[in-house]
């Protein structure tokens, strides 16, 4: 059976592990974003806790997936919700980066006007600052969505959804009947889905940043 025969044969199925795929990234780069948004907003003004912030976020990173996984399994067991913590807790890098950069980017004058005219603190950091530096927040969660692409495969070793079953099926059946389809059929779909959720950011980009701020 070749390739083609093998992706038509299971469509129904590829699609839903697709989905539930694209699914679980999307919603937990949405997570991470609000949680590293406030992480930001919280420390962006204080140099020791900026660094503080990153310096705990980048050491998520240096942790290997399947110990990562190995640590959350024995308390939060298998299944969605090790996947989903996993997940959120490798996405905030970038996030929380660029938000600190992004809300220290912002012109002091564009503060100090806003408030000038009555504006609360609140509504200087929801109306101006947050908007200003909404381009570096979503190049963060772009970032952190690709990442999270591949991770995601690793989750499935956590029984998480996904084409990481595909993927971890064919290595694990090596040299069996369709192993290397299901390889190749996990990895082609995660390089496809991920060149499309590229796109979609490409899209949100335009329609959520102005043409003055993308310069």
């Amino acid at each position: 059976m070749n390739l083609f025969e093998y992706i038509s044969d299971r469509w129904d199925r590829l699609a839903l592990q697709g989905l539930l795929h694209v699914s679980a990234v999307v919603q937990c780069t949405i997570l991470a974003a609000v949680l590293g948004v406030v992480i930001g907003v919280a420390v962006y003004r204080s140099p020791i806790g900026s660094a503080v912030a990153t310096a705990l976020a980048s050491t998520i990173l240096t942790v290997p997936s399947f110990a990562l996984l190995g640590l959350l399994i024995p308390v939060f067991g298998l299944g969605a919700n090790t996947t989903v913590i996993a997940l959120v807790l490798y996405a905030l890098l970038p996030i929380v980066r660029n938000t600190i950069v992004g809300l220290g980017g912002v012109d002091p004058a564009v503060s100090d006007a806003a408030r000038g005219i009555g504006m609360s603190r609140f509504g200087v950091l929801t109306k101006v600052e947050l908007r200003l530096a909404w381009p570096a927040i979503l190049a963060g969660m772009r970032v952190a969505t690709q990442m999270l692409m591949g991770i995601a495969v690793i989750a499935a070793y956590a029984k998480g959804p996904g084409l990481g079953s595909e993927v971890f099926s064919g290595l694990t059946n090596a040299g069996s009947t369709n192993s290397l389809n299901q390889a190749l059929t996990g990895t082609l779909g995660l390089v496809v889905l991920a060149l499309v959720l590229d796109a979609v950011y490409v899209l949100i980009n335009r329609l959520t940043v102005s043409r003055g701020v993308r310069g």
